[in-house]
């Protein structure tokens, strides 16, 4: 496949293991895998991985990285830089490297010299949709001096959403974190909203205002769609969130909301166990029960 025959996955979490199911059915590829959590059997890393039979893991990142000639990086933006570093002592020349994470542009420019100064070629990616359900096929946004090079072995690979940006690095990422500014944003009002709308008992009334305002079918559905997005993401979510926080601040303007997102998304992950809720009242009832206990802090 056009040079490409060792792929090194760097992450396997909800991006990477969406990213392994379709790569690791590939003919005449050899898919190797690293998470630094692999060391523990009960994590989530570890558990996708029992999912995936024809996904190698490797016992160090350098050595899932060795004789690859692309990296993908798949992990969570505090570890973007970490993970680069992990895997550049074996690095192969001329190897591309594909940063999916969702990180800051000068985080990624501080990658991409690294990665460069290795010798291997630096790409930025942002993803533009939840991974699921189109996966590989998501709209991702290229980014770099490489990036328009890279796209038929994007299109070959099955990056069939991807698209071209700029060769200046930052672009994409900026495009992807003011983006997430609004879309996480509005899960941790959401949220917030209607916790306090619950305890009220107003929150059909808001609902239906919101319906005049933006027209969208079913937003009950809706809100409980985007309020458990933080419930099962809610960390990932605040590392991103500080992210766009600092890409904000980094275009001269105070992060005062994207801050306070990172905050009600952090908050947000500790209820992960009201999701057995499928209907948005109860949802809520069962996040309000929770925030209440001593144990869980303050409530919304």
């Amino acid at each position: 496949m056009s040079g490409i025959h060792n792929i090194c996955l760097l992450g396997l979490g909800e991006v990477g293991g969406r990213l392994a199911s379709h790569l690791e059915s590939l003919d005449g590829l050899h898919l190797r895998a690293w998470d630094r959590l692999f060391t523990d059997p009960e994590s989530k890393p570890s558990q996708v991985l029992q999912q995936h039979h024809h996904l190698d893991a490797a016992v160090s990142a350098s050595t899932a990285a060795s004789n690859c000639q692309l990296v993908i990086s798949a992990v969570t933006a505090e570890q973007n830089l970490a993970a680069a570093q992990s895997v550049l002592p074996a690095l192969q020349a001329g190897a591309w490297f594909l940063d999916v994470n969702s990180v800051s542009p000068q985080t990624r420019r501080n990658v991409a010299a690294e990665v460069e100064a290795a010798g291997g070629r630096y790409l930025e990616a942002a993803i533009l949709s939840p991974i699921d359900p189109l996966g590989i096929a998501s709209p991702i946004l290229l980014g770099g001096p490489h990036a328009e090079e890279f796209l038929p072995l994007a299109a070959e690979l099955g990056f069939s959403g991807a698209r071209f940006c700029s060769s200046v690095i930052g672009k994409a990422a900026a495009t992807k974190l003011c983006r997430s500014v609004v879309v996480k944003g509005m899960e941790a009002l959401l949220t917030e909203s209607l916790l306090a709308a619950r305890h009220y008992g107003v929150e059909n009334e808001v609902i239906t205002s919101l319906e005049n305002l933006m027209p969208i079918p079913d937003w009950p559905e809706r809100a409980r769609y985007m309020i458990s997005r933080s419930l099962l993401h809610g960390e990932r979510r605040a590392e991103e969130m500080r992210e766009a926080a600092h890409t904000v601040r980094e275009s001269g303007t105070e992060p005062l909301m994207s801050t306070a997102c990172a905050e009600r998304q952090a908050w947000a992950a500790q209820f992960s166990a009201a999701l057995t809720e499928q209907t948005l009242v109860p949802m809520l009832d069962a996040i309000r029960r929770d925030a209440h206990k001593p144990e869980k802090g303050n409530s919304a």
